[in-house]
């Protein structure tokens, strides 16, 4: 019997998944992964090589490049062929892109791969993203997909790149998560949908820690079924 448990946290830009899922991931003691920053690594790539128009080019770039995440003090440190470039992907420009690249079949096709591989972890995972619950661990223990309003979001990437000491207008930001959302949902390849089987949590009017209790408490519930022990 496995003695770990797989859990997919999925939603929206601004849903509060990258959030819960580290809290839970520390509380669990299990490894944490984030996903998005593996999208957001090959679009600033793709940018930084001028091929961000060529969807062969960057798909060769996905299949070939050697991506490492390390969580470490509540940030996700993304390596590159060994370089570092946690802050480089979390630019306007990066936000403005990624989801043309995650939209690239082929692109989805070789990141998968590489998560799947990540998901083989003698721990357990916590591995958030947008098809996470119905594409890359489609059997995963527990499934969560978080939702929030526009506002909401739009606040929490704004006071992210206040945190950076970047300005930028609340229109653009609001305006940036819909056309986000337009394109992952609307995508043919893997579009972010709710996995049937998955808990549907609206972060928009409850604390970090309530929702962090919400999932706990269904993995706690998942774990007792399984006969896991979790911390």
């Amino acid at each position: 019997m496995s003695k770990r448990l797989i859990v997919a946290i999925d939603g929206p830009a601004g849903s509060g998944k990258s959030t819960s899922a580290k809290l839970v991931a520390e509380k669990l003691d299990y490894l944490y992964i984030d996903t998005g920053a593996m999208y957001r690594a090959i679009t600033f790539l793709a940018l930084q090589k001028n091929i961000i128009k060529d969807e062969n080019a960057i798909a060769l770039l996905a299949e070939n490049v050697d991506i490492k995440l390390f969580y470490k003090n509540g940030t996700t440190r993304v390596f590159v062929d060994g370089k570092d470039l946690t802050e480089d992907i979390r630019s306007l420009q990066v936000n403005a892109n990624v989801s043309a690249v995650s939209k690239i079949e082929a692109v989805r096709t070789a990141l998968v791969k590489k998560q799947r591989a990540l998901g083989e972890s003698k721990k357990g995972i916590v591995m958030e993203g947008r098809d996470i619950g119905t594409v890359v661990f489609p059997n995963a223990d527990v499934k969560i997909f978080l939702t929030a309003s526009l506002d909401k979001r739009a606040l929490r990437r704004l006071k992210e790149f206040k945190d950076k000491g970047i300005e930028v207008p609340e229109e653009k930001v609001k305006n940036n998560l819909l056309d986000r959302d337009r394109t992952d949902s609307s995508r043919e390849v893997s579009p972010l949908i709710k996995a049937p089987d998955a808990i549907e949590v609206d972060t928009s009017s409850v604390t970090i820690d309530e929702q962090v209790a919400i999932i706990l408490n269904k993995v706690k519930e998942i774990a007792l079924e399984k006969g896991i022990e979790i911390l």
